[in-house]
């Protein structure tokens, strides 16, 4: 694509999105490594020491597991509370803010990489996007915006390299109105058209680009 200080080699999506791309792989790798070597439990029993016993003897810690895996682990017992005994205290873990803000990072940086292929982002379900009304809007827009100039210019770009072996009257031409994202609009503007009683058949053609007629 242009790029607007060097338009011999140009520049392309991903090289403008180069920096995202980097944030979003290091938020990636980043969150795997927290899960790897350091994820934290939800919380920890802590012994508080009562003359001079800071310590649970092997049979107490053996049934203090068994007893934690049976009535507290798996979605089951989520939320049920805890019975605690004997000096036992629970202190809950949880993430710090800056443990937890990767996950917003790595969205913002997705955003900017459909942005700058131009994609919506409401196409890839990120939040925070409020350009369009809705989904089907962010389609049409997709399509007008980005893949139609894409094709047209991969198009003239064919042309102009086969026309020098097949003659100057080829042409590469992308038939939009086979499209069928687009044929809603479509049938909106032979709707428009039909109805303008102040133009004749031949300018009604003309307009919706099917040549002229008797």
């Amino acid at each position: 694509l242009f790029h607007p200080s060097d338009d011999h080699y140009g520049l392309s999506p991903l090289e403008a999105a180069a920096a995202a791309v980097d944030v979003h792989n290091a938020g990636g790798a980043w969150a795997k490594a927290l899960l790897d070597n350091a994820a934290r439990p939800s919380g920890a029993l802590v012994v508080t020491a009562k003359e001079g016993e800071g310590r649970l003897t092997d049979d107490q810690y053996e049934r203090l597991k068994a007893e934690l895996s049976e009535a507290h682990a798996g979605p089951a017992n989520a939320g049920r509370p805890m019975l605690l005994e004997g000096g036992l205290d629970w202190k809950p873990m949880a993430l710090t803010p800056a443990d937890m803000d990767f996950t917003g990072a790595r969205r913002e940086a997705a955003r900017e990489i459909a942005l700058a292929f131009g994609v919506p982002p409401m196409l890839l379900g990120l939040p925070g996007d409020n350009t369009y009304a809705n989904y089907r809007e962010a389609n049409l827009a997709f399509w007008r915006h980005t893949i139609l100039p894409l094709t047209r210019k991969t198009a003239a770009s064919l042309t102009g390299w086969l026309r020098p072996w097949f003659g100057a009257d080829l042409s590469v031409t992308v038939e939009e109105d086979r499209l069928p994202s687009l044929a809603e609009e479509r049938a909106a503007r032979w709707t428009q058209v039909s109805a303008a009683d102040f133009l004749t058949g031949d300018e009604k053609r003309a307009l919706l680009g099917i040549g002229g007629g008797a």
